[in-house]
């Protein structure tokens, strides 16, 4: 119970679907009722596939170019922390690229907008794939791979109800609301990308004096 809650937590606050609810309203503002929850079911699949494969995938994909996985860490840690300062700054848009007039244009052209720009880069973005693949690494056990699992499962649900009640959430908290929570998770978010960079440094520190 304790690895689900600290995969679900960290991959949770890394995702922020909370961030994501005004960008999705605007894309689905002529949507009804019934297109909106299917096109939040939809990114809701689309991030669990991606997320799976990343989880899976990922550290094979590092040994064919030669990357190691502190490596990977810290790369991850630094986006994790950008990721994190955009929340805190409330340029969190901004930071995944959906303030550019071109992004948006193509969005609205868009059939469906569950796998790009929702799934990705908005939810499943490099921050995310990349605390995925560290984690393989550290959970070796086959039990600890299977509650990372039901843990992005998890992620994927709670995203999919944020996404689905999202004109709800609007109404609700409002803008402002919205701004407050995403830089309390902003904070953790950044906490969370100083430890893997952290820890990462001192095993490479270790490695080499060793």
């Amino acid at each position: 119970m304790e690895l689900f809650i600290y995969v679900f937590a960290a991959l949770f606050s890394v995702i922020n679907p909370l961030g994501t609810v005004p960008i999705f309203v605007g894309l689905t503002q002529e949507y009804s009722a019934s297109e909106r929850s299917r096109t939040s079911l939809l990114t809701a699949v689309n991030i669990f596939v991606i997320l799976l494969i990343s989880f899976f995938t990922g550290r094979f994909i590092l040994h064919f170019f030669g990357i190691s996985i502190e490596s990977l860490r810290i790369a991850g840690g630094l986006i994790i922390v950008t990721s994190g300062f955009a929340l805190l700054t409330g340029s969190f848009s901004k930071h995944k690229g959906m303030e550019k007039e071109r992004v948006k244009n193509d969005a609205f052209q868009r059939d469906s907008v569950s796998l790009t720009p929702l799934a990705i880069p908005m939810l499943a973005g490099p921050g995310s794939i990349s605390l995925l693949i560290g984690m393989y690494d550290d959970y070796t056990v086959i039990s600890e791979k299977i509650i990372t699992i039901f843990a992005i499962l998890g992620v994927c649900l709670a995203t999919f109800l944020v996404l689905r009640s999202s004109h709800y959430i609007v109404k609700m908290l409002g803008a402002s609301g919205i701004n407050a929570i995403s830089r309390i998770i902003g904070f953790i978010v950044i906490a969370i990308g100083i430890e893997y960079i952290s820890s990462s440094v001192i095993a490479v520190l270790n490695s080499a004096l060793n």
